[in-house]
């Protein structure tokens, strides 16, 4: 391996043992496959202490000098390139510190009979992360491609643990197929930054390195038809409308963890790839580029939070809601691209330390959310929720962590979900007058969307908390339901304390985010040497005087509030009060059948998006011994697009299938006709 200096041991080294140690790691799985103790209580702890090392070594590098290697596997001519650089950095750090938490919960979570054997899952789940890491150093378009599929076969395999159900089976297949028609067009935006759209352009073994894209001019035809490809391909793996059909059916399918890993970690590495082709493989974006990203993500994450609404599984929920989230990641890659091709930087790199930041916060948040699903799934065997209910009773620990997630996926301070989207409105509530009039025709309307859109996310997780934790129990097996344990618990507190953290200090966060923003745009949303020109304190992107956010003073302000009620109530009225009996009106005979259900609770969103869902009800008559009442609520898109698709390929399919007789005659008959189709093509 050669590094960039030629003696001392590099961040980039120590990346590279870290990466090696988690296959050994997984590795050790196979030799003990069905040892639940070892492989829970010993190897996925372990993997915990490596993602710590991880992000220790990630932060550290964070606006240091861009360091490579080249490593010589792969095939004859074709190494490895690595590189680490402040983006990948930032994407690691969120790697090692959410699978820190992840995996100690995935150390206690584990249990026999469930899927795949311990042993064999362990190796897949570090191989998942493992390849993860490897994508997020890859600096030549081999490298990244052989890690980029390894990361899709891993997850695969950890999607369909439980592959003895059919519905787990197609769930994973869908997602496989999706992952690949994805890196093709990844392959070949590749294929064109490499050649700049002159195929004959050849300068031997460097020319699939990404310092070679980057030196290499594009005009705007081929620089347009590798963005596209790049929209496309990362798209696919991100869940961009309408590209996002696996991910409902592939998150509820996979094991809790492995849920918390695909939503929280590896959808950000096709972020990071739209990143690092839009931002640094290529150059001066073209306006129109911002305006597309815009608007798919716009529409992906109105969709995501609309159907996250209505769902009543609580996975697929917060599958949804994640589509949400990715959108509005996409809205701000597409507002960083318009204002850069305008000349406003300003603007552009406060749009892209939103989406910086939010990738941090979803990964904390979501992750949290995800794990608190697997314990309720182990304590009650239940996804549904109009099964759940009251467990706030029985699963305190739970129940107040995922209330810390619930609100910061609200987005309410003084939480960390609250920062990325404050910052995301203020560059459009910023925006001057653009030099074009559509897209400042367009600009309101997407801030108007971008408030809805929240206003939704709020919406879903008081109804996620509310229906699960809160109430009483609907079913008569929940009163039996336990609390997580102790391994479960800490990566929860873990995840936990990182949404606290990433809203109590944004301004120290936003330090870290300019060093990325700077070596993608050359500015920073502080000046440079770190010193904020309003202290620690005080987040104010723009101006004090504009808009300016104190999370720790609007924390003690709520403190403050509510012990003051406390005080008031208990010490001042708490003498006064006298009891009596509650107004009937069926006070008594309540029950948990009176309590709202997921379907009553979002019935008037049904109402009011009606033409975004396809939905099919079954109604009870009046003659009925045993009424029933349901609705099922299904994408428009598998109706309008992907079963056109399957149906189009099974009638190709059919067409083709005469060529395939079984019979060796024919065989020969088609090889002799190909033979004379030949030689009569060279003759002539």
């Amino acid at each position: 391996m050669s590094s960039l200096s030629g003696s001392g041991f590099l961040s980039i080294d120590w990346l590279l043992t870290l990466i090696a140690a988690w296959l050994l790691i997984g590795c050790a799985g196979l030799l003990a496959p069905r040892q639940l103790g070892f492989v829970g209580r010993t190897l996925y702890p372990l993997g915990a202490l490596v993602g710590l090392a991880l992000a220790a070594v990630a932060f550290g590098a964070l606006g240091e000098t861009a360091e490579v290697a080249v490593l010589p596997l792969g095939l004859p001519d074709l190494p490895f390139h690595l590189r680490l650089d402040s983006l990948s950095a930032l994407f690691l750090l969120l790697l090692g510190g959410a699978s820190a938490g992840i995996s100690i919960y995935a150390a206690g979570y584990l249990r026999k009979g469930e899927g795949t054997a311990p042993g064999l899952q362990c190796l897949q789940y570090h191989l998942f992360l493992a390849s993860m890491a490897l994508v997020l150093l890859a600096d030549d378009a081999y490298v990244y491609m052989v890690a980029w599929e390894s990361m899709a076969l891993s997850s695969f395999f950890l999607v369909t643990s439980d592959h003895r159900l059919p519905e787990i089976r197609r769930a994973g297949y869908l997602y496989l197929l999706i992952a690949h028609v994805g890196a093709i067009g990844i392959l070949l935006s590749f294929g064109v930054l490499q050649s700049g759209g002159d195929l004959s352009i050849s300068n031997g073994v460097a020319d699939y390195t990404f310092a070679h894209m980057r030196a290499m001019p594009h005009d705007a035809f081929w620089a347009s038809a590798a963005f596209g490809l790049a929209l496309f391909g990362f798209g696919a793996k991100a869940g961009l409308l309408p590209l996002h059909i696996w991910l409902p059916e592939a998150h509820p399918a996979a094991p809790s963890p492995v849920s918390a890993m695909m939503s929280g970690v590896m959808l950000k590495t096709a972020i990071y790839g739209m990143l690092r082709v839009s931002f640094d493989l290529l150059h001066h974006p073209l306006w129109w580029w911002g305006v597309l990203v815009l608007a798919l993500g716009l529409l992906t994450a109105l969709f995501g939070a609309v159907f996250s609404a209505v769902q009543s599984d609580m996975k697929r929920l917060l599958a949804y809601s994640s589509i949400e989230n990715i959108g509005l990641l996409f809205v701000g890659i597409g507002l960083t691209l318009t204002f850069q091709s305008f000349g406003m930087n300003a603007l552009a790199v406060l749009a892209l330390t939103a989406v910086l930041y939010h990738c941090l916060n979803h990964a904390a948040f979501k992750s949290l959310l995800f794990l608190c699903t697997g314990s309720v799934l182990h304590a009650t065997r239940e996804r549904s929720l109009g099964k759940l209910g009251g467990l706030i009773h029985r699963m305190p620990w739970v129940a107040w962590l995922a209330l810390l997630g619930v609100i910061a996926a609200a987005g309410l301070p003084p939480l960390n979900g609250f920062v990325s989207e404050w910052l995301l409105l203020q560059a459009f509530l910023f925006t001057p007058s653009l030099p074009h009039a559509y897209i400042n025709m367009l600009i309101p309307v997407a801030a108007a969307a971008v408030a809805l859109t929240a206003a939704l996310a709020g919406f879903v997780m008081v109804k996620f908390f509310g229906i699960v934790f809160l109430g009483q129990p609907r079913e008569e097996k929940i009163s039996q339901a336990h609390d997580a344990g102790w391994l479960e618990r800490l990566g929860l507190v873990w995840l936990a304390a990182l949404c606290v953290l990433l809203g109590l200090f944004p301004v120290y966060v936003i330090e870290k985010l300019d060093f990325v923003t700077r070596s993608l745009l050359g500015v920073g949303v502080y000046p440079a040497g770190n010193n904020t020109p309003h202290g620690w304190l005080l987040l104010a992107p723009i101006s004090a005087d504009r808009a300016s956010y104190e999370p720790l003073v609007f924390l003690l302000m709520i403190g403050a509030v509510i012990t003051a009620t406390y005080l008031i109530v208990h010490r001042y009225w708490h003498g006064r009060a006298r009891r009596s009996a509650a107004w009937d009106c069926g006070f008594p005979l309540q029950t948990a059948r009176m309590q709202d259900t997921a379907e009553g609770f979002s019935q008037p969103l049904r109402q009011v998006f009606e033409p975004f869902y396809r939905q099919t009800r079954e109604l009870p008559t009046a003659f009925d011994t045993a009424p029933r009442y349901r609705v099922v609520v299904e994408d428009h898109f598998w109706y309008w697009l992907y079963l056109p698709v399957a149906r189009a390929a099974e009638f190709g399919a059919r067409c083709v299938s005469f060529l395939q007789q079984g019979r060796i005659s024919i065989y020969l008959l088609y090889s002799f006709l190909t033979l004379v189709a030949l030689l009569f093509l060279v003759r002539g």
